[in-house]
């Protein structure tokens, strides 16, 4: 079970080789001879069998799957100590996001160690330990959700939760092999979550592969009227990118004398290359909003949450800590205001760098240090850490770290997708296309990751996705019919290799017949997907007329989709257009024959 992804998990639970309890039995031992810094409270067996007799529904969709939380996020009769035993509170009851990943059948094993108050990058803060990377413990595990990544780097869940205001869901991810989500800031509830920024903190999620992350996000993702800071996600949001998407990359980057972080990252665009076109852009406006972080007022936001402890007992709070946080005493009202102008001219900035591109890659860290560096210089070199990072909540941005293969000296090193708010599923499902191009192991376990389960639809409950190949294509003279009942054009690609394409006999305007024909050949035929309201699917499928209809159509990544097809007896008078190529082509050989 260690390193079990979260099909594993459900797998031997279905196959009934294994029951929650058997299984806790086993994790038992192997948590309580895993690192001690890891841990800042670690259930005992007696805790682990109790959640586990409780289950009732093997139905449930984590039913009997382990996990850890970090430790500014509030479990039920269970100290919360933010990694400061003197700011240390007992919660009566679960943080929202926990309450949804029990209700749907896991089982919490444990709370995790993080830089004290989640002010950090680099996993060293804290009074309960340093928490080693897991492929050489002289180097950083990153931070502030240390305890979170490593505990799922080395399998002994298959999923954590952590925090991310600065990057501390996706910097402990690059370095510990594993998957780092962090949602549009609001998507999952933040209610019994001790703050760092309030107003930018988001709970991550930590996996072995995207695929368990996207389910785990899809659970917390809820919304909650409990927290003044959560938000009600669109009817309609983007789920997946273009099948060759624009992925805009820095024109310029600082290593920091990181050579091997460097080398890395050019092998990386060169096999992202292949399954993505990569455009530089200008990232200035990023770094300006990643300066704000830290040199501007949100930083009092962390004081706030410190501030009686710091006036009560300073001691309780580590040097570091105070340096950066007692600043924030002196700033006024005014500095606040200022920056926040300065903010929202870098948001309209932004949103125009990212308008011309369909994502941004970038390095999720521009270098890693040992942890006796980081002793040596704190400030610096966490500062330089948050390069790629501290700008994200800022500039309400999702994104997304991804494992990307291993350094010379055996260390991994990742990238981060990021777009704008409320892309969280579209960034996912090209992370699942990464890890199909380039597999990865599972964490720091040396296991294979198992294959990865292609997905069936790209909709979720509020929308589907159509294919359309002939009159209703973007220009065409049905393409109306779409636009009018709120469908968005996701992406141009082709069907799977297996279809033939026919001009239909008398009908007006010129439709298309699209027959799947694998025993005689056929071929990739040019299509558009498009997403529409689930509530306007019914009417459009009422303007269609006989021989056409709406099934399920293959496309060329193996996606299936609904989409137009035709009854096989009208191609009896039909022409076979399949040569020309797609309907476009088509329509534009009767324009120069003047039969249109």
């Amino acid at each position: 079970m260690i390193g079990w992804t979260l099909q594993q998990w459900q797998a031997a639970y279905r196959s009934g080789d294994l029951t929650p309890v058997q299984a806790m039995k086993q994790l038992a031992t192997r948590l309580h001879d895993s690192e001690r810094a890891l841990w800042i409270h670690l259930l005992d067996e007696s805790s682990l069998l109790a959640q586990a007799n409780a289950l009732t529904d093997p139905d449930l969709p984590l039913y009997g799957v382990p996990f850890a939380v970090k430790d500014n996020i509030d479990v039920a009769g269970i100290a919360t100590t933010a990694a400061c035993p003197a700011f240390a509170y007992t919660p009566q009851e679960d943080a929202t996001v926990v309450r949804l990943l029990r209700e749907a059948g896991a089982i919490l094993v444990g709370k995790t160690n993080l830089d004290q108050f989640a002010t950090g990058l680099v996993g060293t803060r804290s009074p309960y330990g340093e928490v080693p990377n897991p492929f050489n413990p002289d180097y950083l595990s990153g931070g502030s959700s240390s305890g979170s990544a490593v505990s799922v780097s080395l399998g002994l869940v298959p999923f954590s939760l952590g925090t991310d205001t600065a990057g501390s869901g996706r910097i402990p991810a690059a370095f510990t092999n594993t998957v780092g989500l962090k949602p549009t800031r609001g998507a999952a509830s933040t209610k019994g979550v001790v703050p760092a920024c309030r107003t930018l903190d988001c709970v991550s999620v930590f996996a072995l592969n995207v695929e368990d992350a996207q389910t785990v996000y899809r659970i917390i993702g809820q919304f909650d009227s409990g927290d003044a800071y959560c938000r009600q996600a669109p009817s309609r949001q983007s789920t997946r990118l273009p099948s060759r998407p624009r992925l805009g990359i820095p024109k310029d980057l600082p290593w920091f004398g990181d050579t091997r972080a460097k080398a890395l990252w050019e092998q990386q665009l060169e096999s992202l290359s292949r399954i993505a076109e990569l455009v530089t852009v200008d990232t200035m406006v990023l770094q300006d909003a990643a300066a704000l972080l830290y040199q501007g007022p949100w930083v009092a936001e962390r004081f706030s949450v410190t501030e009686a402890l710091l006036h009560k007992q300073p001691d309780a709070v580590l040097p570091v800590i105070r340096d950066i946080l007692e600043p924030a005493a002196q700033l006024t009202a005014v500095d606040s205001f200022r920056a926040q102008y300065r903010l929202a001219e870098l948001k309209r900035q932004s949103d125009t760098l990212l308008a011309e591109v369909d994502a941004l890659l970038l390095p999720t860290a521009p270098g890693i240090y040992t942890r006796y560096a980081v002793r040596n210089d704190p400030i610096t070199l966490n500062s330089q850490l948050g390069t790629w990072t501290n700008f994200v909540n800022l500039l309400d941005l999702c994104a997304l770290a991804l494992p990307g293969g291993f350094r010379d000296d055996g260390l991994p090193g990742g990238f981060t997708l990021i777009a704008p708010a409320w892309h969280d599923h579209a960034l996912a499902e090209f992370g699942q296309r990464w890890q199909q191009h380039q597999p990865w192991q599972a964490g720091a376990t040396g296991l294979d990751l198992p294959a990865l389960q292609t997905p069936t639809t790209i909709d979720d409950d509020n929308t589907i996705t159509v294919a359309v190949v002939g009159a209703h294509l973007t220009g065409m003279p049905l393409n109306s019919q779409l636009v009018e009942r709120d469908a968005v054009l996701l992406e141009a690609t082709h069907t799977a290799p297996c279809y033939r394409l026919y001009a239909l006999a008398n009908t007006v305007p010129p439709k298309p017949g699209l027959i799947r024909n694998e025993k005689d050949g056929g071929t990739s035929i040019p299509i558009e997907l498009w997403q529409m309201p689930i509530e306007h699917f019914g009417s459009f499928v009422g303007l269609i007329p006989a021989p056409l209809g709406i099934g399920s159509l293959e496309t060329v990544e193996g996606r299936w989709v609904k989409g137009f097809i035709c009854e096989p007896w009208a191609i009896d008078d039909a022409t076979d257009i399949t040569e020309l190529g797609g309907w476009r082509n088509y329509i534009a050989t009767l324009k120069q024959d003047g039969a249109l």
